[in-house]
């Protein structure tokens, strides 16, 4: 392979705020391997509301600012200390610091799954890290645990259920045979939640939730909520749950949901969780177990990716401007 350079090209953040503290850098040092690492060669990037939150300070970075942001990417092996992978193998990986040309990853501690024959890199860096925050989420969160295919599962919900999760969501508990209703703000949206297996779908700018999910399910009410969008629809999910049913928390597309009063749980018995997909995927069983099978779900073409548009990496600005302003159906990739 070429010479390792000494420097890179990336996206760095000094400080919290707005699209514009994406600053586009040309002399970021590339990172210099620790025993069991390896370096890895980004190709594709995969852009997610984490990485927003952490731009506009939502979350706070361990290690402070200046921060490379960005948590999943696609590529290929250039050095390696690590006995796991050698050069030129191709991976996809979940870690941090991923808007840069070059990322260091150890594959003993995080996850860094080598791409079988057949998986285009692009579709992996796609796929990653949302399909096993859907897969973790209907595996472990709620404890769905049917055969794929085979069970008639509990009723479920998918809010935002075009964007990248949402998809993912929804065709996974179609392929599991859970009934499903899925929400998104058009018609168009709908219809991508329809095509991905949704078996009833709500317009939520023109349509009332509440009342469409109490006729869909004759006065029941959804057992399990899968909800993205966090502050906006938190308070409907404990309308629209059912007695004793599940809602699951993942993310903050309008705001942090809660704070909770615990008296509005005990109506219906009410659980609420707000997982976190890594705490899933902490041991190497566990990682081994989760990738194997996404993978064999995107192979076997059960499961798709579908991919909202590809930006370069130096134009990341306008990918987050398009993904908080919900103009996005599927995933957004960056180009290096």
């Amino acid at each position: 392979m070429a010479p390792i350079p000494k420097t890179m090209s990336g996206v760095l953040i000094e400080e919290n705020g707005g699209v514009e503290v994406l600053k586009w850098k040309t002399d970021l040092p590339v990172p210099q391997l620790k025993d069991g690492e390896v370096l890895i060669r980004n190709e594709f990037i995969g852009v997610n509301y984490i990485d927003t939150y952490f731009r506009t300070g939502l979350y706070k970075p361990p290690s402070g600012l200046p921060l490379i942001t960005g948590k999943e990417a696609a590529g290929t092996v250039i050095s390696s200390r690590s006995p796991l992978l050698k050069e030129g193998d191709r991976v996809a990986y979940l870690g941090d610091a991923t808007y840069a040309q070059f990322t260091s990853a150890n594959p003993s501690t995080t996850l860094v799954a080598p791409l079988p024959a057949g998986l285009p890199t692009e579709t992996a860096a796609a796929a990653l890290l949302q399909g096993l925050t859907a897969l973790t989420f209907i595996r472990e969160a709620a404890g769905i645990k049917q055969e794929l295919g085979v069970s008639l599962g509990p009723w479920t919900l998918v809010h935002a259920a075009a964007g990248g999760t949402g998809s993912q969501l929804v065709q996974i508990l179609s392929v599991m045979g859970a009934k499903m209703i899925a929400t998104a703000g058009s018609k168009e949206k709908c219809e991508i939640a329809r095509k991905n297996g949704a078996q009833f779908t709500i317009d939520s700018s023109t349509e009332d939730i509440a009342t469409r999910v109490k006729e869909i399910t004759s006065g029941k009410g959804v057992d399990v909520i899968f909800d993205g969008i966090g502050k906006a629809t938190f308070d409907l999910d404990l309308e629209i749950v059912a007695r004793k049913g599940l809602v699951i928390v993942f993310g903050n597309a309008s705001g942090a949901a809660g704070p909770v009063d615990l008296f509005k749980l005990m109506a219906k018995n009410i659980k609420i969780m707000r997982p976190s997909m890594p705490n899933y995927i902490t041991t190497e069983e566990e990682r081994k177990e989760f990738t194997t099978e996404l993978f064999d779900l995107l192979l076997t073409g059960k499961v798709h990716t579908h991919i909202h548009k590809v930006y370069d990496l130096k134009g990341v600005a306008e990918a987050h401007t398009d993904l908080e302003g919900r103009k996005t159906t599927g995933k957004l990739l960056l180009r290096v």
